[in-house]
């Protein structure tokens, strides 16, 4: 069986960059997790996020030049500063206090993909007193220890893109790889914070080793991937978050934590993408504000609210039509930075339960792809408090491990299929047989039973570009081929990497421009030759070349047309027998078939015979 989700899927980082505005941005991505006195709390105001100034990140669409989108920014009075590794994302230099305004102008070009501010997100926190959480009540509400019986997440790599963490951390270093610092481009991983230490050990602190806490992935690993260098709030920007999120994939990854509400950003959507399609999947935690977000949902990211101990969302976890999951996320028992244990709540801890669930999948059937991975979590969630539908309070339900993995092993909730349905595709655009010169956009549509991963697109039969976001856009520049028919093919990929190319798609090139012909013609030879002496019959030639070509000569005597041709030579025979002595003008003309004409006249001195044609003395 396919796990075929019923919440309407609107794979598009366009299409939530475009609608979730600054403001929105600004407002929804603080994350506030924090520690619980009690069973009530007040939901943390919504603070104003800071974005690095002088700068902007602007992704243009697949095949467009780096000169030409280099002209598109000029034009602002901005540059590129570099791209973000693997990406098609420009980090972009732009002048002060002009970050907003470029980023509404650059996002309305056909040429660009998105353009949003480098937001910087901070995973603030707020500490407790209460220690008797320390059973983990998360870990019997989600049926974790029936899932142990089958899976532990040995073999999987999590990677924890946060704050940095405490290796030496006795609950964490047997599971600790070398990790990397995305914002000073080192191996210094060490928790700046304490944030990310708390995170990493909710999925995967080392369990059942008679100390500390117990994770959800006892045997995963945990590779650290800093992308804050921030001690004071822990705040990392957006760059920082996706270039951490290209690395962490090139390390063969197999799930990333964000803590960090980073959903609706489509410079780390385009990351997550990078990393989806290398195997892994991504994991963001929804963020603590109390908000009904104005976001749809991110085919390349999995977003996961919290709940509390009664199944309910909890009053500061952000809802909206993006949320996928719900996980446990008050008084969550975990590692901190000081080598001691306590007790955290916030979407940021509900966020790597939901990783180390995801790992245990993983583990228990490696064979299944990031689709069936995610559809399997979602279709086995708890409904109770969503009816079975989707909700964008609950998305699909508060994940059930147990039932999870059940699914995943082949067990009683049903075996999952691999995916063999290819996608399906089609150029939309430009209309078929159509004329085109210069740079024009190429858009490609494709669906799929259950997810398109990319499309690459060809020209003629060779390799031009690829996309990974609907709609698939490409930028062609048509100076690249000659003029005339060009054929166009697009190849759709799903996860599985089944493939389907579209019908050939068939546009005319013409680039070559008429130039306007003033050059006139020349005439290179012309018998007989100014100032000749002649007498009996005279025989007259021409010949003249043109730029394109001479179309037609003629041949003039004293002004009277005497001989013409369509071409670029002529000859006349002059029978002298009634002419009489003295100069005449012979007259040569050429024309070409712009209309462009010249002539040149040679006088000559002729003398009749003395048998009564001349003057008689």
């Amino acid at each position: 069986m396919k796990f075929i989700s019923n919440k309407a899927k609107q794979p598009s980082i366009r299409s939530f960059a475009a609608k979730y505005h600054l403001n929105k941005i600004a407002l929804a991505t603080m994350l506030v997790p924090a520690f619980l006195v009690n069973s009530a709390q007040a939901a943390p105001a919504p603070h104003s996020a800071a974005y690095a100034k002088g700068q902007i990140l602007v992704q243009p669409i697949a095949g467009l030049s780096d000169e030409d989108f280099a002209k598109i920014i000029n034009k602002h009075g901005a540059k590129s500063k570099r791209k973000l590794a693997k990406m098609r994302t420009h980090i972009i230099s732009v002048p002060a206090k002009a970050e907003k305004a470029l980023v509404k102008a650059l996002s309305k070009n056909p040429r660009i993909e998105f353009a949003e501010l480098d937001i910087a997100l901070a995973p603030t926190a707020i500490s407790a007193n209460d220690t008797y959480f320390s059973s983990g009540w998360h870990l019997n509400k989600i049926e974790l220890p029936t899932a142990w019986q089958s899976a532990k997440g040995d073999g999987v790599v999590i990677a924890i893109l946060d704050t940095g963490v405490n290796s030496s951390h006795n609950d964490l270093k047997a599971n600790i790889l070398p990790g990397w610092n995305a914002v000073s481009k080192n191996s210094d991983s060490s928790d700046i914070y304490g944030h990310g230490t708390k995170v990493a050990g909710a999925a995967a602190a080392a369990s059942d080793n008679g100390i500390g806490v117990t994770s959800v992935a006892w045997n995963s690993s945990i590779l650290p991937v800093r992308i804050s260098n921030n001690s004071s709030s822990g705040t990392a920007y957006t760059s920082d978050a996706a270039s951490g999120l290209v690395w962490a994939a090139d390390q063969g990854a197999d799930i990333a934590n964000i803590s960090y509400a980073f959903t609706s950003s489509a410079t780390v959507s385009s990351a997550a993408s990078y990393m989806r399609n290398k195997g892994g999947l991504v994991v963001v935690a929804s963020g603590n504000h109390s908000l009904a977000l104005d976001c749809s949902d991110n085919p390349d990211i999995i977003t996961v609210g919290a709940t509390d101990s009664n199944d309910n969302k909890t009053s500061w976890s952000n809802s909206g039509n993006c949320l996928d999951v719900v996980a446990p996320g008050t008084s969550i028992m975990t590692t901190n930075n000081s080598g001691g244990y306590s007790a955290h709540s916030g979407t940021s801890y509900a966020s790597p339960v939901v990783a180390g669930a995801l790992a245990l999948l993983k583990s228990v059937n490696p064979n299944l792809s990031n689709d069936e991975l995610e559809n399997i979590l979602e279709s086995t969630a708890n409904k109770s408090k969503n009816a079975a539908n989707f909700d964008p309070n609950y998305g699909y339900g508060r994940i059930d491990v147990a039932a999870a993995v059940a699914m995943a092993e082949g067990g009683d909730e049903g075996t999952p299929v691999v995916d063999q349905e290819a996608p399906v595709v089609a150029i939309t655009s430009p209309t078929e047989n159509s004329t085109h010169s210069g740079l024009f956009n190429i858009t490609a549509n494709a669906s799929d039973n259950i997810g398109v991963s990319y499309v690459n697109l060809y020209v003629n039969g060779s390799f031009f570009a690829k996309d990974s976001v609907a709609p698939y856009q490409f930028s062609f520049d048509s100076n690249q081929v000659s003029d005339g028919d060009v054929k166009l093919t697009a190849v759709a990929f799903d996860a599985a990497q089944n493939n389907t190319s579209s019908a050939d798609h068939w546009v005319t090139v013409k680039n070559a421009v008429a130039q306007t012909d003033n050059t006139a013609p020349q005439i290179v030879s012309a018998t007989p030759s100014h100032g000749s002496n002649l007498s009996g019959n005279v025989s007259i030639s021409m010949h003249a070349t043109d730029n394109v070509a001479a179309t037609k000569v003629a041949i003039y005597i004293n002004g009277a047309l005497k001989a013409q041709a369509a071409a670029s030579s002529v000859s006349y025979s002059w029978n002298t027998r009634k002419v009489t002595t003295g100069q005449y003008n012979i007259t040569f003309k050429a024309y070409d078939a712009a209309g462009n004409s010249t002539s040149k006249t040679n006088t000559i001195n002729f003398t009749a015979s003395s048998k009564g044609r001349g003057k008689r003395k």
